[in-house]
């Protein structure tokens, strides 16, 4: 059984960025701006010496917390497929926007990049003690995403199964 916590990194943080959906057949194909907030959920089967799954100051969180900033604060996020990337690219050559390419640039794809480049981040710090078992990503209060580690989904399920055989065989 692992612990649990949650960091909620909210949109009163101000990372504020403009993007758009593309193939959405609405508004949402246009550029439109957000304060995007996150919910970190980190899982460890130790607690540290300190009895915590992550230190949320600059010992664990800290380097994620900088890494929001610098890749969600004030830019213009731009799906790695957008048939009109060079467009905007031409405004970050301009000096018009601070343009960060993403692989996606829907709420579901903005969880899944910040968990696979965070992941790392919790992993050295932690020595490899934890591991980040999902990212919630928020557009708004009534818009949000979440990306689940696939290896934290199979040890849950591992963990179900066990103790079912172990309840059933007693």
């Amino acid at each position: 059984m692992a612990y649990l916590s949650t960091k909620t990194y909210g949109a009163e943080r101000g990372l504020s960025c403009a993007l758009r959906q593309w193939p959405a057949d609405s508004h949402c194909n246009v550029l439109h701006g957000y304060s995007l907030g996150f919910k970190f959920t980190f899982a460890a089967e130790q607690l540290d010496r300190r009895g915590w799954v992550v230190d949320f100051g600059k010992g664990g969180f800290g380097q994620i917390r900088d890494w929001l900033h610098a890749t969600f604060d004030h830019k213009l996020l731009v799906a790695e497929n957008d048939p009109a990337r060079a467009e905007f690219l031409r405004l970050r050559d301009l000096g018009l926007a601070d343009v960060q390419i993403l692989p996606g640039a829907s709420c579901e794809a903005i969880a899944a990049y910040v968990f696979s480049q965070t992941q790392p981040m919790i992993s050295q710090a932690s020595q490899g003690r934890c591991w980040i078992a999902a990212v919630e990503c928020f557009e708004h209060g009534a818009n949000s995403a979440i990306y689940e580690n696939p290896e934290a989904v199979l040890r849950q399920v591992g963990a179900e199964a066990l103790g079912a055989i172990i309840g059933s065989a007693g």
